[in-house]
């Protein structure tokens, strides 16, 4: 009933703002005014600005891996427009655009763009002639921005955003709007061949699919081998993280006599959980959210970066967790989930451990096992420096990122 009404609200509200509007028009996701051409840009000027789209920016779990995505950008300037922008948002980029901004019934355009596609005036001109969008919702709900403006549409997926089964419910937007988003989008770009064969199973072909994993920072040199001071985890506390199969780990460690201290850094619906965990064990830290510089000096120093992640019950599945490159920058040796990306990233006693998923018992020999053997977690450090350095560098993943929206 609510949304009925917002959206009867909206749809009068449509009428007043563009008389040429129609309900025909909303139905179809479609603009009722020709698309305007991309401007063409002088290639002896500034780098001409580039649209990057997510709905909601600067949400602290993606600050780190949406800002290295264009890290090697020297030929396009990223400017980020959404509808949402959180003050964190200007750790990402300093050209932050928030839609209906500084226009007049500001709230009111963005709801007509969230639910009939109306395009709000926007505060850039010459741009190239290619819009990037951030996850497949952030597709959807870019896409008559794109059509508005004449641009090639790119899509970066990354999980669970093709994963999760509510996204794909009857009347959610991406569900109204993806076979339009298949049609029309340039490429997909999937951060694991995982996440390509969720989009390739949802239909989107296989010449628009493109796998380019989200690079990191790597410095010149490993990072000097420190005493580990604990076992490491960073991320949301949700299922798909294998919040429970941790806590359950630790447990089994302290059972059996193993004291190596745990740090969690993060927060999220699970908290309780390993706060219980807290009171009853001694050795857990849960710090909360961390800056950059703080997370990578916890990596430096820990015996192992955790990733047990999980399928959770509906559906949510990790991409690449982007912690599996950054531990791996700081010769932090991985334990991960047998699993999507994780598996793609992390070779089995060359670059890290994996462990079946949701299985505490192996999680818990693997952490014992790297607390108790340095010769082994050292070699297992400097081996994934060395894979992150050429195979995960956020310069050259961005690089190529770049290349791919120019060629368009």
């Amino acid at each position: 009933m609510r949304y009925s009404a917002v959206s009867s609200a909206a749809m009068l509200m449509a009428r007043f703002l563009r008389p040429d509007f129609s309900p025909a028009c909303a139905a179809r996701a479609c603009l009722p005014t020709p698309p305007r051409p991309a401007t063409r840009h002088n290639p002896m000027s500034a780098p001409p600005p580039v649209l990057i789209y997510r709905d909601r920016i600067g949400a602290p779990s993606e600050i780190g891996f949406l800002r290295r995505q264009y890290l090697g950008f020297t030929r396009l300037r990223p400017v980020w427009i959404g509808r949402t922008v959180l003050p964190q948002a200007e750790q990402i980029s300093p050209n932050v655009h928030r839609l209906g901004n500084g226009f007049p019934l500001g709230p009111l355009r963005r709801l007509l763009f969230r639910h009939f596609g109306i395009v709000p005036p926007l505060p850039v001109e010459n741009l190239a002639p290619v819009l990037h969008a951030q996850f497949a919702r952030g597709g959807a709900l870019a896409l008559p921005l794109a059509q508005k403006l004449g641009l090639r549409l790119v899509v970066t997926l990354h999980g669970g955003d093709v994963s999760k089964r509510k996204n794909w419910q009857s009347g959610t937007v991406l569900a109204r709007r993806w076979p339009a988003l298949v049609r029309q989008a340039a490429r997909f770009v999937c951060v694991s061949h995982a996440v390509a064969e969720i989009a390739a199973a949802h239909g989107a072909p296989a010449d628009k699919l493109l796998v380019l994993p989200i690079g990191v920072e790597v410095p010149d040199h490993p990072p000097p081998a420190e005493t580990p001071t604990s076992h490491l985890f960073v991320g949301r506390f949700v299922e798909k993280k294998g919040i429970l199969t941790l806590t359950d780990a630790i447990s089994r460690l302290r059972a059996m006599g193993d004291t190596m201290p745990v740090t969690c850094v993060g927060d999220g619906p699970l908290r309780p959980a390993l706060e219980a965990l807290a009171r009853e064990t001694p050795g857990i830290t849960l710090t909360g959210w961390l800056p950059p510089d703080a997370v990578r000096a916890h990596m430096a120093s820990a015996v192992s970066l955790l990733v047990p992640s999980v399928i959770a019950s509906d559906g949510d599945a990790e991409g690449l967790p982007s912690v599996i490159p950054e531990a791996m920058a700081q010769a932090c040796p991985v334990i991960g989930s047998d699993q999507g990306g994780i598996a793609e990233a992390i070779r089995p006693g060359a670059t890290g451990l994996l462990v079946p998923p949701g299985d505490a018992d192996a999680l818990a020999a693997a952490m014992h096992r790297l607390a108790t053997q340095p010769g082994l977690r050292q070699a297992l450090g400097h081996a994934g420096y060395a894979y992150a350095a050429t195979g995960l560098n956020a310069r050259i993943q961005s690089a190529r990122l770049e290349a791919l929206l120019l060629s368009l």
